[in-house]
């Protein structure tokens, strides 16, 4: 079996102390740059492990940061997380990723393994279902930061990275309106979503602001099973005064409900406009393309992850639960 190799394998290698292959690893700032270079490529040559065990134990930090997330089946949270990966890694930071299939019942025991885990800071972004926030006040009593992405948790005062839902919306009815839409359906998702709730905002000012009334038989709260749509979409037909466009909570719902409108023999946006919201894969690949609202995914993460790091390196009382409120953009595409 091969022996692990030490920092005493390489300070004997380079005639030098192993206090000083120490600092060169960690990045120690009086280190000059030729000594840390030699240390690090002969580490790289020799396999040289890091023990993060000992350097946790001794930094009181495990360098981790636990990221629970409720779904990966749109693009919207692999492509955050993608860009939380990215600048983690570049901070020196590794991250465990969990998710909870948008139950509240695994959120909470996600949460118990990432606390468990010693994890430096967590991003969360809530289930559905949660209503519920002692998991995260357990983070709280022990000193570890906690950065909700696109939630809203008022029982608590943490920073937040959220899309303005509420403007985004309010644009995207709008544009229907402006484009002569007069019976605009919304798919919303499920009331307890802060998310959910937001967007169903916007739909109805919108309505308002524009003179249109608010139609209850046009707003259809669902719980985002795709196999529903089109049991809704022949509703929306069929009413006495048929829908004319729908704006889903999201776009897997604009897609089926695109899917649905053709095989029922009807044109869009023609006969019915569609905007979903998030501009995920396969939005532009659909016939025709999805008019959407873009999420800045990238920017999301960014700010999330950044936000988070600050939190960790700084004393707990320089912490505020600010909230950072992101814009997110019409694409304009052929189904509106």
């Amino acid at each position: 079996m091969k022996t692990q190799v030490t920092i005493y394998d390489i300070a004997r290698h380079l005639n030098i102390s192993k206090s000083t292959v120490s600092r060169a690893l960690t990045g120690h700032p009086n280190i000059n740059s030729e000594t840390r270079r030699s240390v690090l490529d002969l580490a790289e040559k020799m396999d040289y492990q890091r023990n993060t065990l000992s350097i946790s134990l001794i930094k009181n930090k495990t360098y981790t940061i636990g990221v629970l997330v409720p779904e990966f089946s749109t693009s919207f949270y692999p492509q955050v997380v993608a860009e939380v990966q990215r600048v983690a890694a570049e901070a020196g930071y590794n991250i465990v990723i969990s998710l909870s299939n948008d139950c509240y019942e695994t959120e909470v025991a996600n949460a118990a393994m990432l606390l468990s885990r010693k994890v430096d800071g967590l991003l969360v972004s809530l289930s559905n279902q949660t209503q519920n926030f002692d998991h995260l006040k357990k983070f709280q009593r022990r000193g570890i930061p906690v950065v909700l992405l696109n939630s809203v948790c008022n029982e608590l005062l943490m920073p937040r990275v959220m899309v303005n839902d509420y403007d985004a919306s309010f644009k995207a009815v709008e544009y229907l309106i402006r484009s002569g839409k007069q019976r605009i359906s919304h798919l919303a998702g499920p009331g307890t979503s802060a998310v959910n709730q937001r967007r169903l905002s916007g739909y109805l000012d919108a309505l308002k602001k524009n003179g249109l009334p608010v139609r209850e038989e046009l707003i259809i709260p669902y719980d985002l099973k795709l196999n529903k749509v089109k049991i809704y979409v022949r509703y929306l037909l069929n009413l006495p005064q048929a829908a004319d466009a729908i704006f889903a909570v999201n776009d897997p719902s604009a897609i089926e409900a695109i899917k649905a409108i053709k095989s029922l023999g009807l044109r869009v946006p023609e006969d019915m406009a569609v905007i979903g919201f998030g501009n995920n894969y396969g939005a532009e690949c659909t016939e025709p393309g999805l008019t959407t609202l873009n999420h800045p995914v990238a920017e999301m993460g960014r700010s999330a992850i950044n936000l988070l790091l600050q939190m960790v390196q700084d004393d707990a009382s320089k912490w505020r639960a600010i909230t950072k409120s992101l814009e997110a953009q019409l694409i304009v595409r052929g189904s509106a």
